[in-house]
């Protein structure tokens, strides 16, 4: 989502927001809040799974989707961070740098 202007900018490919509101005959907003939707019902979908005993994933996958959610929801959560890096270069610079006091 954070990304959808400079995609449009770019004119490459169409993002999934532009996709949605072509396809389905909503706005930009609309297309962003159900996006959005969606991003906190597989949330809770990951975390019910987490939750369970036993569960129907396999713990050590589940605990792989966890950690690549995890990094996508930070990549993404408030800009672009994969395509503009410097966005998110000192968080990653202090969690593998930074020591943590005991």
């Amino acid at each position: 989502m954070q990304g959808h202007e400079f995609e449009q900018k770019r004119g490459h490919v169409a993002s999934a927001i532009e996709c949605y509101t072509k396809q389905h005959g909503v706005s930009k907003e609309e297309a962003i809040k159900m996006f959005e939707e969606e991003v906190a019902n597989a949330w809770k979908d990951i975390n019910e799974e987490l939750m369970m005993k036993p569960t129907v994933v396999a713990r050590p996958l589940l605990g792989t989707i966890l950690n690549l959610a995890r990094a996508i929801d930070f990549i993404y959560k408030e800009d672009d961070g994969y395509t503009h890096s410097y966005l998110i270069k000192d968080q990653i610079a202090s969690v593998l740098g930074d020591h943590v006091p005991f």
